[in-house]
């Protein structure tokens, strides 16, 4: 029986540092049969998205790697604490925030769902980081399924208190029932490909029109669109972006979630975050810059050579 190559996509809380970012790649890959196949940085977001391959069984070993390399280099809980510029645009709750385990062919999703099992199991229990599933892994036909917005609301502090709320308090599926004093907490799923896709808005825009923007276009927004999950950030200062994640690449275009920004703000730029479909990108408009962008490398096909 063949072992299906899967993929994970880990965040870790990370964008400026580069000795970190190294550390952690090395952690990631330092089992042989992993491919580091792209390490995206932001210093604004202060994070790194790692693209990652191994067959089903190595793949939860390298991540455990990686998330003890991250809560030895990372302190979020500090951080927490600090200037908001030192704790960056984008929520977290770890170190290590969040480790989706990636399933390409729909054949795979219970191989998918194993290793994320096993994955949490192992953070909690060897690393002693509480960890919350979502997505896939949680809900049931009386529940729906956890995401990572609850988890991430009100950051890391936020997670904290709803931990040890008195009156029905979050409790994680894995570790304990209390945050790594450095790591925090982390996220784990299995899920199908996503596309982490930012725009950036053109001037005069600004971090509240990129917010209400966000507002709109996201899930549930009154032109929204399905599986679009959406917030809206200043880069340096003076730039305003509408950064997303795009739940359903295969039915939602990118050119499509350009064309909904688009109608309410002029779009300088785009960028892609990591790895993505090619079928995400049908239609994408020529005249449209995404910088960085090489098809050879960010196409999922392309780069697993298939």
């Amino acid at each position: 029986m063949d072992v299906p190559t899967l993929l994970s996509v880990p965040n870790v809380s990370e964008g400026r540092d580069q000795e970190v970012i190294a550390a952690v790649a090395d952690a990631f890959t330092g089992e042989p049969r992993v491919r580091l196949l792209d390490v995206h940085t932001d210093a604004d977001h202060h994070r790194s998205v790692f693209s990652l391959a191994a067959p089903a069984g190595v793949l939860a070993r390298a991540l455990l790697a990686g998330a003890r390399a991250a809560l030895e280099w990372i302190d979020v809980i500090t951080r927490a604490s600090g200037a908001a510029a030192e704790i960056g645009q984008h929520p977290y709750v770890g170190a290590l925030d969040v480790a989706p385990v990636v399933y390409l062919d729909p054949r795979d999703r219970g191989a998918a769902c194993a290793e994320a099992l096993v994955l949490a199991e192992l953070i909690g229990e060897q690393l002693e980081v509480p960890v919350f599933l979502y997505g896939e892994l949680t809900g049931d036909e009386h529940t729906p399924a956890r995401t990572r917005a609850e988890l991430r609301r009100g950051g890391v502090l936020g997670l904290a208190e709803r931990m040890s709320a008195n009156a029905h308090p979050l409790r994680p599926d894995f570790g304990p029932q209390r945050l790594h004093r450095r790591a925090g907490a982390t996220m784990i799923a299995a899920r199908p490909p996503l596309v982490a896709f930012n725009l950036q808005l053109a001037a005069p825009a600004t971090l509240a029109d990129a917010r209400a923007i966000a507002a709109l276009v996201r899930e549930g927004g009154s032109h929204g669109l399905p599986g679009v999950r959406a917030i809206g950030v200043s880069l340096g200062g003076d730039v305003a972006q509408v950064s997303m994640n795009i739940e359903r690449p295969f039915d939602v275009s990118l050119a499509m979630v350009i064309e909904a920004v688009g109608a309410h703000a002029t779009v300088a730029s785009a960028e892609l975050v990591g790895l993505a479909p090619a079928v995400a990108l049908d239609g994408f408009p020529q005249d449209l810059a995404m910088p960085g962008f090489d098809p050879a490398r960010h196409l999922i096909e392309n780069a697993l050579g298939s």
